[in-house]
């Protein structure tokens, strides 16, 4: 940490060169528990294989997002340590990155709860990527113009007193977007009320069969991929790619002299060999609440170490101090 925090303040203090800049990703996900197959393939997935490329990575949970719905503070305090479990059961690696709970960042002055801060939602996020400096944030393509404006706050604020604030650039999935199972128009979501649409990286092997089994199709029993004319199978051929590690032509290959059902069970096969040790870390980290905690923690107290820095030179350069 001495060498750590040394890093920090040369850096913000310029002996290592005014124009030195760190490449910082940063990202962060909601705390809504246990995460579904998309938010895996289109984005945790992602942050795993960023943590062995880049030498300064953050990820938060973003407990104070979420409260622009309003949850019971039980929920809320049990969707983190959920939430966290599976981060780290991924293969997210708190040895390598930093992974900490957005609130925990608040300042102890700060005691209001509720502001009309905490709902303007872009701002917020906004001010979590100019925080730490970011350099690269991993979005999915809705959250595009949500980045653009902490560019443009970056470029206006450089532009009145001087450059400080790197201008973040989006890092967008190559994962196609993994849609409903039940309603293969719309991503997949834990907010559906179908429970057969969205498949949990929790979910038993049981759970998966019956998923697909049901999950929407058409009347060709040949396997193509044509998102645009059979959503639904397309889906599948996505889902199958991406859990497998094939392209979507490697995947078609796979599925040649099968119907749509044979095709079905056959990527529910990859689904559970893909998530099984997930499934069984999850439920292991689940039982140490402790060590939950401390991981998130520990790596709020680096990230305050990060954003300290940052803090202060903002107020001096606006005439606060």
């Amino acid at each position: 940490m001495a060498t750590l925090s040394g890093l920090i303040r040369a850096l913000h203090r310029g002996s290592l060169g005014q124009s030195t800049v760190v490449d910082r990703v940063f990202s962060g996900i909601q705390p809504t528990g246990t995460p579904h197959l998309g938010n895996y393939l289109g984005a945790i997935q992602n942050w795993v294989n960023l943590q062995e490329e880049c030498s300064s990575v953050l990820y938060s949970i973003m407990d104070m997002h979420s409260i622009t719905v309003p949850k019971e503070p039980a929920v809320l305090r049990q969707n983190v340590l959920d939430t966290a479990a599976a981060i780290l059961a991924c293969g997210i690696d708190p040895k390598k990155c930093l992974l900490f709970q957005q609130s925990l960042m608040k300042r102890a002055s700060q005691n209001n709860e509720g502001t009309a801060g905490l709902l303007t939602y872009p701002v917020l996020q906004a001010a979590d990527i100019l925080l730490y400096k970011s350099t690269r944030v991993p979005v999915g393509e809705d959250q595009v113009l949500h980045l653009e404006l902490a560019q443009d706050i970056a470029q206006r604020f450089n532009k009145k007193y001087g450059e400080f604030f790197p201008v973040p650039k989006a890092i967008l999935s190559t994962t196609n977007k993994i849609k409903s199972l039940r309603d293969p128009t719309v991503k997949m979501s834990k907010s559906d009320p179908q429970k057969l649409a969205t498949v949990s990286i929790a979910d038993s092997p049981e759970e998966i069969v019956l998923k697909f089994r049901k999950a929407v199709t058409d009347c060709t029993s040949e396997v193509t991929f044509d998102p645009a004319g059979r959503p639904g199978v397309s889906n599948l051929v996505c889902i199958h790619a991406a859990v497998a590690g094939l392209s979507v032509g490697e995947a078609l290959r796979q599925a040649l002299g099968l119907d749509t059902a044979r095709y079905k069970a056959l990527v529910a096969e990859a689904v559970i060999h893909r998530l099984a040790p997930i499934r069984s870390e999850i439920k292991r980290l689940r039982q140490d609440r402790s060590h939950l905690l401390q991981v998130l923690a520990d790596g709020a107290a680096r990230a305050k170490e990060l954003a300290a820095p940052t803090y202060q030179e903002v107020r001096r350069l606006v005439g606060f101090q």
